[in-house]
Order: structure tokens, then sequence, then C-alpha cells
């Protein structure tokens, strides 16, 4: 049996580390060791409690206004003593938080080996997203095992020379999540009964704090003022300068609510419930294809160009004017809406976590088997 740690701090990465949790805890040739550095701690305890998951770790780390030099060096240095006690035989970290990169970094002074859950995301670019892009091509120089999401995010790992025997692909635990959160009867007063089309709204990244973000919120109330059928749900970050440019835009208008950060479950419902998404989040535009929900993407880049290939997502970018024209198209043009709604989902099918597993096993050679790549399915 190998023991194998997974680490994450942030709601995003315990939402997809979640399902991947779950399924190591079934294998009988893996002991799973939990170890959270509670880099978010109120929005990652509500997810925790949402798959039943108690850490055997909790570093316990998040401070009012902590840097991101702060938070590596308590990752780092909490991780220390974790890892001489727990002795793992493998650290699997996800996608490119602070908490990603520092447990990496952590796993290699310890000399133990790396996993990268979600690997091969890229922009190229140093500040887009920030800190996320160089977190997560720091952690790819680390990491013996890469689980690709996407064939994309494969080539672009090989293009790095990374060996091709250890770059795997195996779609996105975030899939595998939904299958755990999404209910037919599920039933809150976030939603309620109306006859209006209801925009999801999610905005909160580091790099669109100011102007871009005045763009996002002037772009939404001018959609909401011209369109009487139309009404924006945004659930606001905790970040106050976030809520502060928010409540210069979004406030006092009877069909736009600002509610208080979703717990995932009523998150991905209230998703599936909507009419379509506004995002500036990553996570989200992997969900949404499974939903049927076309995204506008409120970002200059993105890391995972497989959804607007395949054509439910757009990249609108942050100004005003391209915001809000995509926005108008989908609420106006049913062909385009219809076409985003029916797209493939790239992403993944809802076995991510025992592909990675499998690949665990293969790699430690406990089974001779190596399980077979994600391969979209094309409506």
């Amino acid at each position: 049996m190998k023991k194998i740690m997974t680490i994450f701090g942030t709601r995003p990465e315990a939402i997809k580390m979640a399902p991947l949790v779950l399924q190591l805890q079934q294998d009988p040739d893996l002991e799973p060791i939990v170890v959270v550095t509670a880099q978010h701690r109120e929005m990652l305890d509500q997810v925790l409690e949402i798959f039943n998951i108690t850490p055997d770790y909790d570093l316990d780390i998040m401070k009012a206004g902590q840097t991101l030099t702060e938070v590596t060096a308590r990752v780092l240095t909490g991780l220390e003593s974790v890892i001489k006690e727990a002795q793992p035989d493998m650290i699997l970290v996800h996608g490119d938080t602070t908490t990603t990169f520092a447990g990496s970094l952590a796993a290699l002074y310890n000399e133990v080996a790396i996993g990268h859950v979600e690997a091969g995301l890229r922009t190229w670019q140093k500040y887009s997203p920030f800190p996320e892009e160089m977190n997560r091509q720091m952690t790819g120089v680390l990491a013996d095992l890469h689980f690709a999401p996407t064939t994309d995010a494969a080539a672009n790992l090989l293009r790095e020379n990374k060996p091709e025997e250890r770059v795997v692909i195996t779609g996105n635990t975030a899939i595998d999540a939904l299958k755990t959160t999404v209910q037919d009867d599920y039933e809150s007063d976030i939603i309620g009964n109306t006859d209006k089309k209801i925009i999801l709204l999610t905005a909160h990244r580091r790099e669109n704090i100011g102007q871009p973000m005045h763009n996002i919120f002037k772009a939404v109330r001018r959609i909401v003022d011209e369109h009487e059928d139309v009404k924006v749900v945004y659930p606001m970050h905790k970040n106050p300068k976030v809520r502060e440019i928010a409540g210069q835009y979004l406030t006092g208008h009877a069909r736009i609510e600002l509610i208080e950060p979703l717990d995932v479950i009523d998150f991905h419902n209230f998703a599936a419930r909507s009419h379509f998404i506004l995002t500036d989040s990553g996570g989200v535009q992997e969900e949404a294809p499974s939903l049927g929900k076309p995204v506008i993407v409120l970002r200059d880049t993105t890391e995972r160009p497989e959804g607007v290939q395949a054509g439910t997502l757009k990249l609108a970018g942050t100004e005003e004017e391209d915001i809000y024209r995509l926005t108008k198209e989908l609420l106006t043009d049913e062909e385009i809406f219809n076409a985003m709604s029916q797209a493939s989902n790239p992403y993944g099918d809802g076995r991510t976590s025992e592909r990675i597993c499998g690949h665990i096993k293969y790699y430690f050679n406990l089974t001779d088997k190596k399980p077979e790549p994600f391969k979209v399915e094309h409506k």
C-alpha cells in the first residue's frame, strides 16, 4: 500500500480534490492522507463538510490581509513537519494556487514524488492570471506525474519537454464533483419562482480588480437596465475591494441581487438553473459545459481554450463594450445561444479521479494496466 498525501487550501481546490480524496479512500492499494493549508478558511470548511472529508492535518494558515509571500512561507514551514511525520510516497497538488506551488516545493525538499492534478494549463503570460500562471508552470517543473485534463494541456507539457510517459490525459475532477452536487430535486429561496432570464455573475480575479472590474460591472448594469426580462444574481467574493467596486454599479436595482458566496451545492445547482453565466473563474469555465450553460469569460486570456474551441465559451476580455455586446448577443440571438448550450464538453466524463488513481498505481507498479486516456465524445 502506498501513502498518497493530498494538499489543498482554497475552496476551488477543495471542490476539485474532494472527488479524488473519496476515490483514494475506496482503493485498497492506496492510503489517503488529507492536508489542508486553509489558505481560505470559511469557504474551504464548507466544501469539506459537504463532501464529508475530515483532514488528517490542518495548517490553518489564513490571516487577514495575508500576502503571497506570507502564504508561501507559512505553507512551506507548516508542511515540513507534516511530511516528516506522515512519510507519504507521493504528494498530490492541484492546479495553480500558492498552496499548490508551495506544496510541490515542500515535496521536493523532502524528496517525495509529486503528482500535479490539472496540469498543463497555460497562457504563457507571466502576470495573466497572476500569480496562477507561474504557480502552475513552476509546479510543472517539479512534478513527477502530470495529470493533464485535456489533449491541449498535455500538448503544452510535451512542448515543455516533460517526459511523454509521465504526461497522462485524465479529464478534470471538476466534472466528477458535479455528480455529487447537482440534484434534480434541488430547491432554494435563492432561485425562487421567476419568469426572468437569470444571469449568474462571478467576478473576483486579482488581475481584474481596478478598471477591468469597473468595466465589467458597468456593462452588467447596462444589460439589466435595457432588458426587462433579465435578472442578475452575483454571489460576491469576500474581498472588500471587489465589494466596494460592485457597490458603485450594482446596488439599488430590483433585478440585480447581491448575495453572499454560495456553498458548492447551492452554486452548482444555481448555475444549472441559470440562463447563462458571466465569469472570470477558471473552474466555472469547466463546469458550465456539463450543465449546458453558455459562458462569457470576463478575462483577457484563458488557459482553457478547449471550451472556446468547442463553442461553449466566448472570451470577452474586460472592455465594457465587448462584454455588453457579447452578453446582449446571447440574450437576443437564439441560434447563438442554442449552439453554445449544446456544445460538447471537452473537460471530462465524471471518471477523472478513477483514472488518476489508476495512473498512480501504474507509476508505483501496483498494477500493469495503464488507464485509457480521457477522450471527448463530440455531439
